[in-house]
């Protein structure tokens, strides 16, 4: 029986294990945590019962084959996610939000209704977007998001209350940062992907009972051997690429820092490859309001209007998602300032834009490396690293960015792949 050794088990690691398992492989999971997830994974603290979360992960109608993973190890995606047709409107209502109608009448209806928009930034958004689609939603690959912009003439207003929140949720990288050919691509996926494909998923359940847990239970129950707390070393690595052979492999799954760190003896130039990626932070401040009478906000999801004082870009009422009534998650993407700084801020701008009095913090989490930093022409190591030694990842050159869609892709297309040579 083929063999494969999987080190990590974030999302990517639990998605090429599946795909492995289902292949015909026998797979061995290595996980230096006590629990799976990675970068996705719940918190021992917890509030009204329920865990807290690294940071609050939204997934998009697009990410199909994440959606189609839960299925797999007997999830109902339905269930465990709140679908919200795209929303980016503020608490006084301004902004843009799409009806949970087909395409291209929803567009046009969000468009219409978009509250505090002048005929000039409506007609700027159209144009542009009919200039996108007519090449292809291509563009000089060279070009951050800001580069893209000017040259479609987007007015300010849809530039700040449109594409700046966009490109930071979907690349967590500024939009004088980002590359403008994979922010076209998430746009492309999401606006002409289907029916429901621009739609929030945002989780009702803690990110372990999202899938981690089910995908564990599965992999268990299909003869996988597991071993959470197991912290694999290079030496040990490169024993194991040495003992492959044609119907074994390795496959790290680890994050990038921890790949090179496992791969700088045994392939210097991919290790070197991964060191050398940048990323960008996110963080989450967990408030608690204890205002008499709140009741939650008025949608799941608000839009916040964010500068380098007010820095947080989205506010999620944890209370209409989880019951975990008066939780409120506030998100930080692309975060440059200091925890401290960063808790004091998104406190002081939550209470002024949601006008709230009685705000107490629960919980502030940073991920300092949470994506990489989606800049033009980023050089992203391959999934081959050595004879007998593969990598996936969010990481991995690919389509997406540093998402959840991203990391599940790499998982299942390296097991592609090594299934392809098995067979040769």
């Amino acid at each position: 029986m083929k063999q494969l050794t999987i080190v990590g088990a974030g999302w990517a690691g639990l998605a090429a294990a599946v795909a492995a398992t289902q292949a015909g492989w026998q797979v061995q999971l290595f996980e230096a945590a006590h629990m799976a997830g990675g970068r996705a994974r719940s918190l021992t603290h917890s509030f009204a019962g329920q865990p807290l979360d690294n940071g609050q992960h939204v997934l998009i109608g697009a990410y199909r084959d994440t959606l189609a993973l839960m299925r797999t190890v007997g999830l109902n995606p339905d269930a465990l996610l709140q679908r919200i047709p795209l929303d980016l409107r503020f608490a006084d209502g301004h902004g843009i939000s799409l009806p949970n109608w087909p395409l291209p009448l929803n567009m046009l209806a969000g468009l219409g209704l978009a509250h505090g928009w002048t005929l000039k930034d409506k007609v700027s958004l159209i144009q542009t977007a009919w200039g996108w689609q007519r090449a292809g939603f291509e563009c000089d690959p060279t070009w951050t998001v800001a580069q893209l912009c000017d040259a479609s003439s987007l007015s300010h207003r849809v530039m700040t209350q449109l594409i700046e929140p966009l490109c930071l949720s979907a690349l967590n990288t500024p939009v004088h940062d980002a590359s403008a050919t994979v922010f076209l691509r998430v746009l492309h996926d999401a606006l002409l992907g289907g029916t429901g494909s621009s739609d929030l998923l945002v989780p009702r359940v803690d990110l372990g009972a999202l899938f981690p847990e089910a995908c564990l239970q599965w992999l268990r129950a299909h003869g996988s051997d597991i071993r959470l707390g197991s912290r694999v070393s290079a030496s040990e690595v490169e024993a194991l690429q040495h003992a492959a052979s044609p119907q074994s492999a390795v496959l790290l799954a680890c994050p990038s820092w921890e790949a090179a760190r496992l791969t700088a003896d045994i392939a210097p130039k991919w290790a070197f490859t991964c060191a050398e990626l940048s990323h960008t932070a996110i963080a989450t401040v967990y408030l608690y309001c204890k205002d008499v009478g709140f009741n939650g906000l008025a949608r799941p999801m608000v839009a916040l209007h964010s500068d380098a004082q007010a820095p947080a870009q989205f506010v999620f009422d944890k209370g209409a998602l989880s019951q975990q009534h008066g939780l409120l998650a506030a998100v930080v993407s692309a975060c440059t300032a200091e925890r401290d700084d960063v808790t004091e801020q998104v406190h002081d701008q939550i209470c002024e834009q949601l006008d709230l009095v009685n705000v107490e913090v629960v919980q502030t989490v940073v991920e300092k490396r949470a994506t990489l930093a989606c800049t033009p022409m980023l050089d992203r190591p391959e999934s081959f690293v050595a004879e007998g030694l593969w990598a996936c990842g969010d990481f991995i050159c690919g389509p997406y960015p540093s998402t959840l869609e991203g990391a599940v892709q790499s998982g299942q297309q390296v097991v592609t792949q090594l299934s392809q040579m098995t067979h040769c």
